[in-house]
């Protein structure tokens, strides 16, 4: 399933990964490098799979945690109302 900002929120390259903006909060997250990788290969279409496979191949992690980080980061993005599905 497809993810994409919600209206609103904002997203800018830094030098440690990207930050996200809630224009209609005022409240800003930074998400670290592999987070940040996560959250683009799914905004670019990629399942919950493809960004687990970014994640242990680009990093050192087997695929059974880098299933359930990518899992955690999109609870904690939805949670936050950040993207929608």
């Amino acid at each position: 399933m497809p993810i994409t900002l919600r209206a609103g929120v904002l997203q800018a390259p830094t030098e440690y990964g990207i930050a996200l903006l809630d224009e209609d909060t005022g409240r800003y997250w930074t998400l670290n490098p592999t987070a940040a990788s996560v959250l683009r290969t799914l905004l670019a279409g990629g399942t919950h799979q493809d960004a687990a496979r970014v994640l242990y191949t680009d990093y050192d992690t087997d695929p059974e945690t880098a299933a359930a980080d990518v899992l955690d980061l999109l609870d904690e993005l939805r949670a936050a109302h950040l993207i929608e599905a």
